[in-house]
């Protein structure tokens, strides 16, 4: 069923009937936040009053940075798959022709919809990707995004490399040219040799020893990114590094302007969680900027994958 929410057009068609994640009741609070604030400056009003993570996470505007900086056009179509509450997509939707959104989870898209209802440029289709890449998805799009979403793909899909998988069947919807926008916590971050759980279930260490106890989640070093796109093919990459994370970058360094010493001061993550501090985060940086490390051991990584001509 499709339906309009303020100008954005929002597609049940391919929903299952179940949303299979969810952050608990605090997603009914997002939604009646969603409702009823119609500003940035209100966002930030009641982030400082709730102090809530959840909150914060889904409604900063600091999230937008991670894709402010990325020439779009007016004429350009954006795929993102992973919308989730619509952290990303208002910033999509003021720099592109038209975003279409791929969530899972039905709350998640309400919360979405209304929060950037003004945009008229705005369509999300509930559902697992691969039924709706299967039955929506036929055009082709200058930009697909998956910011905080590649680690999860085997969640997904049974298929026996489901990266790879993901890779591929993404590919063959890009424009010639068109680019990924790909980002994800990097498995070997210093954040986690300091002593930060690991993001997504909450243990220590558990990414830097290969994940031991997880089979439903992966991130990965810059290596083995870079050998994954390889495999894969048809891909040119370059790699970018926010900071302090992808989540809440105040800065993204790239290969050709490096942080320098002194500039990484502020190591604030695992805001949700409880984190040990083993040691200095700011005299190691200088330490791995010295040694020209700081690439291998960035807490996030940055990826645009750009389709490669036939």
């Amino acid at each position: 069923m499709r339906e309009q929410i303020g100008k954005v057009t929002l597609d049940d068609t391919w929903y299952p009937g179940e949303d299979y994640y969810s952050d608990g009741p605090v997603e009914e609070e997002l939604l009646q936040i969603a409702k009823s604030v119609s500003s940035e400056a209100e966002y930030n009003r009641i982030i400082a009053k709730k102090k809530s993570w959840p909150i914060l996470y889904h409604f900063s505007h600091i999230r937008h940075n991670i894709v402010s900086w990325i020439p779009m056009g007016e004429k350009d179509r954006v795929l993102e798959i992973g919308a989730g509450c619509g952290a990303i997509t208002g910033a999509l939707a003021r720099k592109a022709g038209s975003v279409t959104c791929v969530e899972l989870s039905k709350k998640r898209s309400l919360i979405n919809a209304y929060r950037n209802r003004q945009y008229g440029n705005i369509e999300i289709l509930v559902g697992a990707f691969e039924e709706v890449e299967r039955h929506l998805l036929k055009d082709s799009y200058q930009f697909i995004t998956l910011i905080g979403v590649f680690e999860y793909a085997a969640c997904y899909t049974d298929h026996e490399k489901p990266f790879h998988y993901m890779l591929s069947l993404i590919r063959e919807h890009l424009a010639p040219g068109g680019k990924v926008v790909l980002a994800i916590e990097n498995r070997l971050g210093l954040k986690y040799f300091a002593g930060c759980a690991e993001d997504h279930v909450g243990r220590y260490f558990e990414g830097i020893e290969g994940y031991p106890n997880t089979t439903d989640v992966h991130t990965f070093s810059k290596l083995e990114l870079t050998k994954l796109f390889d495999e894969v093919g048809g891909y040119e990459y370059r790699f970018y590094y926010p900071y302090p994370d992808y989540k809440f970058p105040y800065s993204i360094y790239s290969d050709h302007y490096l942080p320098r010493k002194g500039e990484l001061k502020d190591n604030r993550c695992n805001y949700d969680q409880r984190r040990l501090g083993l040691f200095d985060e700011a005299r190691v940086f200088d330490s791995l900027i010295d040694n020209e490390l700081f690439p291998e051991f960035s807490n996030s990584f940055l990826v645009l994958l750009e389709r490669k001509s036939l």
